[in-house]
């Protein structure tokens, strides 16, 4: 996702120029590699441009088959971590660990995580094992931790 999100701040900021820059030639400007690169990181970092890169990109036959092959790449990238936590649960404990240690401090992706999870019958279930407990069954969809009591 984050190369995909780097090539649509690229392209982005590509067409920026070459609208602000008309005597001067894309392909000039691409040729240079720092040039190329700071292109991508300003889009990559900038919210506003990446969407219009993802809209530019998703308007291209050449940008949709790129997109197509990155979702391939995740999904089975996805699957063999998949199969991975399968055969060693201990790692997997251990990314769900780091990953939740990381939460704690940004409050943003944890109510990110708490709305995929409220979302997914099949996390909740894991959670519930992990955790030992009915206590998220409790949990409210509006990402409240069930600090609620049960009634």
């Amino acid at each position: 996702m984050k190369m995909l999100q780097n090539l649509s701040l690229v392209i982005g900021l590509i067409t920026f120029f070459a609208s602000c820059q008309s005597t001067t030639d894309p392909g000039q400007v691409l040729s240079n590699k720092e040039t190329r690169d700071q292109v991508m990181n300003t889009i990559a970092s900038d919210s506003m441009m990446s969407k219009e890169m993802m809209g530019t990109m998703m308007n291209s036959k050449t940008g949709m088959m790129v997109m197509q092959q990155h979702a391939m790449m995740m999904m089975e990238s996805q699957s063999s971590m998949m199969e991975m936590s399968k055969s060693n649960p201990s790692m997997m404990n251990n990314m769900m660990s780091a990953m939740m240690e990381t939460a704690k401090g940004d409050t943003s992706m944890m109510s990110g995580m708490i709305k995929t999870m409220m979302g997914n019958q099949q996390m909740m279930g894991m959670m519930q094992k992990m955790t030992g407990s009915k206590r998220m069954n409790g949990m409210e969809h509006t990402g409240d931790m069930g600090n609620k009591p049960h009634h």
